[in-house]
C-alpha cells in the first residue's frame, strides 16, 4: 500500500492512521474564510483550512505569501477583519497571545526571541511561568509551597533539556550559543508550556544540513512521544515533504493548494508559485 493510499483510509471522525502508526484525530482548530488587512494591504484573503489532533501541519509558500501573518492570527497576535477561528469546537473571539498560551497554544519565532543574558536552563524555565501558581509573596520567600513548586518545575525542565540533548549548555548564556543551538533552546522553552498545539515559525531557518536533520528529528519526536499537534512554517521543501502529514500552500495571501505532501508537490499552481511564474 502506498503512503497516500494508507492516508486515505479515513476514520469515523475524518482522521486517519499514518503508515508509522500515529493516529490523526478530530479537528482541533479550523480557520474559516480568514481575511487580514493592514490599511489598504490585504495580507491574507479568504483562507480556510483546519488542523487535526496529532498531525504535523505545514504552511508553506514563497516570501511574502502571508505565512507568518497566518501564524500570528492563530496565536492571537493579529485579529482578522473577516472570518472565524474555531478552537476545540468553540468560536474564538479576539484572543490575546497570553490567553492563547493559557489554552495550550505555544510558539517559536522566525527570529530567535530568547533572553540572551540568561542561561539555557533559565530561558526554558521562563516557559513554565503559566504552570507556576504560587503568588509573588511565596516566590519571594523561596520557602515552603513555592520552593516545592519550583523544584517540580525544574525537574520538568531538566527532562526537556535531556530530551533535546542540550545538557552540556544548560548553564551557558544563550547569547553565547551558535544559532542552531539557540533555535533548539527556543523549542525547549515552547515545550516547557506543555502545549497541545505547537506553532513553529521557520524552525530550521539559517541552519546547515546537519542541524536541519537534528531539528527534524526533534519535531518528529515531539509529535510522536508527546502527542503534540504541530503547525509549522518552513521554506525547505525537502524537509516539509519528509515530516508533514498535510500541507497548505499560500501565495500572495491566498490559498492555492491543500492536501497530502505528494498531492501538493505535484500541484501545478504550487510549482508555478515556487518558480516565480507570472500571475
Amino acid at each position: 500500500m502506498s503512503l497516500d493510499e494508507a492516508k486515505t483510509e479515513f476514520n469515523a471522525d475524518g482522521g486517519w492512521t499514518t503508515p508509522d502508526g500515529r493516529e490523526i484525530g478530530e479537528v482541533v482548530m479550523e480557520m474559516k474564510n480568514i481575511t487580514l488587512k493592514f490599511g489598504g494591504v490585504t495580507a491574507i484573503s479568504d483562507i480556510s483550512f483546519d488542523i487535526r489532533k496529532g498531525e504535523i501541519r505545514a504552511i508553506i509558500g514563497p516570501n511574502g505569501a502571508g505565512k507568518t501573518s497566518m501564524l500570528n492570527v492563530i496565536n492571537g497576535f493579529y485579529h482578522p477583519q473577516e472570518g472565524q477561528i474555531i478552537y476545540r469546537g468553540k468560536a474564538r473571539s479576539k484572543m490575546r497571545p497570553y490567553e492563547a498560551a493559557s489554552t495550550g497554544i505555544s510558539r517559536t519565532f522566525q527570529n530567535v526571541a530568547l533572553f540572551a543574558g540568561m542561561s539555557t536552563l533559565d530561558n526554558i524555565m521562563a516557559g513554565r511561568q503559566l504552570k507556576m501558581h504560587k503568588n509573588f509573596f511565596w516566590q519571594m520567600l523561596r520557602f515552603g509551597p513555592a520552593m516545592n513548586e519550583e523544584i517540580e518545575n525544574r525537574k520538568f525542565v531538566e527532562e526537556i533539556i535531556d530530551f533535546l540533548e542540550i545538557q552540556a549548555i544548560r548553564k551557558t548564556p544563550v547569547g553565547q550559543l551558535p544559532y542552531g543551538l539557540q533555535k533548539r533552546v527556543e523549542l525547549g522553552r515552547a515545550l516547557a508550556a506543555e502545549p497541545s498545539l505547537l506553532l513553529l515559525d521557520e524552525p530550521m531557518a539559517g541552519m546547515n544540513s546537519e542541524e536541519k536533520e537534528d531539528m527534524s528529528r526533534f519535531i518528529l519526536d515531539v509529535n510522536d512521544q508527546f502527542g503534540t499537534t504541530i503547525a509549522l512554517i518552513e521554506h525547505d521543501m525537502g524537509v516539509v515533504m519528509d515530516i508533514a502529514d498535510r500541507v497548505v500552500v499560500l501565495d500572495y495571501g491566498k490559498k492555492i493548494a491543500d492536501g497530502f505532501p505528494s498531492e501538493v508537490q505535484a500541484n501545478q499552481a504550487v510549482i508555478d508559485a515556487y518558480l516565480g511564474v507570472a500571475h
